[in-house]
């Protein structure tokens, strides 16, 4: 888990989130516990991701999303040193494909 958050984590929060069956339940449930602008930040950031697990440039994701270089370059920490949350849903989607 990320070491750096000072505040103790809500599991229940996230056990929560596990039982959310479709997509139009987790909208829902991010629309509620969200605000617009976190959720747009959260989606596009999921994006740049995206784009980056595809090997796009910077120059190409920050067209393409509008994301500022200092949000691709933080994506791109995680996707490099973080906790390889990005890996295991990338991989499960990728699974869901097949």
């Amino acid at each position: 888990m990320n070491k750096n958050l000072n505040q103790p984590k809500c599991e229940d929060m996230y056990k929560a989130i596990l039982t959310l069956r479709t997509v139009d339940e987790c909208v829902r449930f991010f629309e509620d516990l969200c605000s617009i602008t976190e959720l747009k930040a959260m989606e596009q950031r999921f994006h740049v991701a995206q784009l980056l697990e595809k090997g796009m440039i910077y120059n190409d994701i920050l067209e393409q999303t509008g994301a500022s270089s200092a949000t691709i370059s933080r994506v791109n920490r995680s996707l490099r040193y973080g906790e390889d949350g990005y890996a295991i849903v990338f991989e499960r989607l990728r699974e869901q494909q097949e």
